[in-house]
């Protein structure tokens, strides 16, 4: 199941957070649902709730200005769509361009999905090194494009979920 996406105040993405802390921040009323599935629906002792997609918050919470997004392992996957950036199948792993080994970060630029056999025979030396291409080149994601990859929308999705966004007054 997916992430429920949280809005500010003032309609402006925020972060993903679990079905259990977003029904947590409804029942305190720290939150309205903004958008809900059709379908279920989470209960409990003497509360039956709609399981929430897009909740926003109910006063505006002040965020320090992110001009990157954090690098993770799952980000890393989810940015290159579990495909491996070797041979295009399943990808299950991360695989570093310049290996940790020799001086290499947990960075966007510096790391791929790749699956476990390429990821192997890659070893410890660069692509150049292993005589291996890459189909795509690694790259940056803005933090509003992580929230986005977090969420696990497509692009078509994601002007799907701005066509039902209310814009403020």
């Amino acid at each position: 199941m997916r992430n429920t996406l949280v809005l500010n105040a003032g309609y402006e993405p925020l972060t993903t957070v679990s079905l259990q802390r977003a029904v947590v921040l409804l029942l305190q009323d720290k939150a309205v649902v903004e958008q809900a599935h059709p379908l279920r629906v989470v209960r409990g002792t003497g509360v039956e709730l709609p399981v929430p997609q897009v909740i926003r918050l109910t006063r505006y919470v002040r965020v320090p200005f992110r001009q990157r997004a954090a690098w993770s392992r799952r980000g890393v996957l989810v940015r290159d769509q579990h495909r491996c950036a070797y041979c295009g199948r399943r990808a299950t792993t991360v695989d570093h361009l310049v290996p940790r080994s020799r001086g290499g970060s947990d960075s966007w630029l510096n790391t791929v999905a790749a699956c476990a056999e390429d990821n192997q025979r890659k070893a410890d030396r660069t692509p150049e090194q292993a005589g291996m291409a890459l189909l795509r080149t690694p790259f940056e994601p803005t933090p509003e494009a992580s929230l986005v990859l977090a969420l696990g929308l497509r692009q078509a999705d994601v002007g799907e979920l701005a066509g039902w966004l209310p814009r403020p007054a």
